[in-house]
């Protein structure tokens, strides 16, 4: 459907595999930010059936996905830590426009992208990954992204014109690659 701008460089995946707890205690963290982020979307448009009807799909998907990597944690004898704030999700919610419809517009634009990001992680990760109940999960998640980050792009054309879709989904993958081509390379998803 769509294709991210800037490809995550190698030595992003070197990182994780070099300290695959410290990933997986972030990756934590934001599958169940991906949970409550669906949540919000669902209640703040309860009138926009389809929607909601994805949204609750995407809850559950992404609390179970928390709940696989909660079970890969205490695999590991680690516990889940405190949130912490997401430099890369933080910087593309600053590109979210005023007024509802725009502001509704580009929250689901930026979930199609961030998806498409954790997709293409995800991937590396499970190509990385030696045969095996961690391989199966990565490949799963990653499957579980490329569903979502579609089905984020299909209401914002569901709901929007789809040219207005297609102008602002090409400036916000353009801002996406700067910051991601910017973060600082880490054991983490962003």
């Amino acid at each position: 459907m769509f294709k991210l701008l800037y490809n995550t460089n190698t030595a992003w995946l070197d990182a994780v595999m070099n300290d695959f707890n410290a990933f997986l205690l972030d990756h934590a963290a934001a599958e169940k930010k991906a949970s409550g982020m669906a949540m919000s979307m669902l209640s703040h448009y309860p009138d926009r059936t389809l929607l909601v009807q994805q949204m609750v799909e995407i809850a559950i998907e992404e609390l179970a996905h928390f709940r696989e990597v909660v079970k890969l944690l205490h695999q590991r004898n680690l516990t889940t830590g405190a949130d912490e704030k997401d430099a890369y999700v933080n910087q593309l919610r600053q590109q979210f426009r005023k007024g509802s419809e725009l502001y509704m517009l580009d929250r689901l634009i930026l979930g199609g992208i961030i998806e498409a990001r954790g997709y293409e992680r995800f991937s590396m990760i499970a190509e990385a990954l030696e045969a095996g109940v961690e391989k199966k999960f990565y490949q799963s998640i990653a499957s579980s992204e490329a569903k979502h980050k579609d089905t984020f792009i299909e209401l914002a054309k569901h709901y929007f014109d789809h040219q207005q879709v297609k102008e602002r989904l090409d400036e916000l993958l353009l801002i996406e690659a700067q910051i991601t081509s910017e973060l600082p390379i880490r054991a983490a998803l962003h």
